[in-house]
């Protein structure tokens, strides 16, 4: 056990309601749910200005940012279901729900975004591309806020560390991880896609979402699942069956995504080359 580690004892609450009030008495705000509430409300606030670059009415904005919430939401949730505890949830479909109980998963909400991306896509004439290439730089930032607060809620971490900033989560139910510092996975993922938003923030700025369809797009799924992959082999299981695997399941779901978009990007590319050779 490493001597120099944080202990992080944190509260997954910011403020419990007085217990007389009707409703919601004894019920507390959490940092999660504030954290996962802020992401909309940032995205909204970011695509507003993209939107108006683009003279596009905001009204288009508004339809976009409810499919958002709709797939993000149920995909995310769905994900966690079927691809994490698919026996339990199979086997008690009301506990589906229960989303205030917790258990989203990001490649859930991945295919719930994508398939919800390309119904709006084709409900306003533009192509898939072109509303991909924007809406990835929100959802980068929105990764970085779910899981800031997934280290609020002391979730998610990593294997035992003697590196100096391993953080001892004494906060987690279950004490045979509370006493040994761990890596805090959730920071390293959450640096990754703080660092991909701004990256493609300034690109689309720049004006590669134009000078190649698709480039944000296969950056954002490179840079994210490539991380994901990476981070996943510091991972404590999330689930008792990843125990055993060489690679766990959030692995399994990141690798084709990573390879999408090598291909995306890779097309691209070769496009962009032939048509700047001569005639």
């Amino acid at each position: 056990m490493s001597i120099l580690h944080i202990v992080w004892d944190v509260s997954p609450e910011i403020f419990q309601f007085p217990e007389w009030l009707p409703l919601i008495g004894g019920n507390g705000v959490r940092w999660y749910g504030a954290l996962f509430a802020a992401s909309f409300v940032v995205g909204y606030l970011i695509m507003q200005k993209i939107f108006r670059l683009e003279n596009i009415p905001e009204k288009v904005l508004d339809e976009l940012s409810t499919y958002m919430i709709v797939a993000t939401v149920i995909g995310a949730r769905l994900g966690h279901c079927f691809f994490y505890e698919p026996e339990y949830y199979l086997s008690n479909p009301i506990e589906i729900l229960k989303i205030w109980e917790g258990g989203l998963a990001s490649h859930g909400a991945a295919v719930g975004i994508l398939i919800a991306l390309y119904y709006f896509s084709r409900k306003q004439n533009k192509t898939f591309f072109w509303t991909i290439d924007r809406i990835v730089i929100v959802v980068a930032l929105a990764g970085f806020f779910i899981r800031m607060g997934n280290l609020m809620n002391s979730e998610i971490f990593g294997h035992i560390t003697n590196l100096p900033w391993g953080f001892q989560f004494v906060r987690y139910y279950d004490p045979a991880y509370t006493g040994d510092p761990r890596h805090p996975t959730q920071i390293y993922e959450g640096l990754v896609y703080l660092f991909t938003f701004f990256l493609l923030y300034r690109s689309y700025f720049k004006g590669w979402a134009t000078k190649q369809p698709g480039l944000l797009f296969a950056i954002f799924l490179i840079l994210v699942f490539g991380s994901r992959i990476l981070v996943e082999f510091l991972k404590e299981p999330q689930v008792g069956f990843e125990a055993n695997m060489a690679l766990n399941m959030g692995q399994w779901l990141s690798i084709p995504l990573v390879i999408a978009g090598v291909y995306i990007w890779y097309i691209g590319w070769k496009k962009r080359t032939n048509q700047k050779k001569p005639a």
